[in-house]
């Protein structure tokens, strides 16, 4: 998982529960890394696991709910550095339907080694489509979050229902549709 990913992660647990909550589930990890990460660098995925359950274990926030905190956040900051990904769409709805062959295809130029998710699409619509969402991660309520931001960042309301298709969250449904 690229560096990028995880001092955002920390950046954003330091704004919302102070230094010390970094220190101490960066201390609970156990990490290989230390906790010293390096925004070009990639690192295991399983560090992001240890990070984001200790956060949960010590706020009694649930994960899914730390993801889609964590998804306006990072949302912000790739929007951001890479404002050309998405200032050509129109609408979150065309913006959405060309994740995987538009947007992933650009971050795989930036990123050579990241370890992207794939949208298969089911369904599309003017106002409603249906994706596949497969990762290994299963990190889909990020994906969520980072698809409800897409809705308000063009101004549109919209809805996205989340439907797992195995018990792991390695594949998921999405019903996205705007209203």
């Amino acid at each position: 998982m690229k560096g990028f990913i995880f001092t955002e992660f920390l950046d954003l647990v330091e704004d919302k529960f102070g230094l010390e909550m970094v220190d101490k589930i960066i201390t609970q990890s156990k990490l290989e890394s230390g906790g010293i990460y390096t925004s070009i660098g990639t690192y295991d995925f399983s560090e992001m696991l240890r990070l984001i359950s200790n956060l949960s274990s010590n706020t009694d926030i649930p994960i899914d709910d730390l993801l889609l905190v964590y998804s306006k956040h990072l949302f912000v900051v790739l929007l951001r550095s890479h404002p050309h990904l998405i200032e050509h769409y129109k609408d979150p709805m065309e913006f959405l339907a060309s994740v995987e062959n538009h947007i992933h295809v650009e971050v795989q130029k930036i990123y050579p080694d990241a370890e992207l998710p794939t949208f298969e699409m089911l369904e599309r619509r003017e106002d409603k489509m249906t994706m596949i969402y497969k990762s290994d991660r299963a990190l889909y309520m990020l994906g969520k979050g980072l698809m409800q931001e897409t809705f308000e960042l063009f101004k549109v309301d919209g809805s996205i229902e989340v439907e797992k298709l195995n018990e792991a969250g390695t594949e998921v449904k999405f019903t996205i549709e705007r209203h």
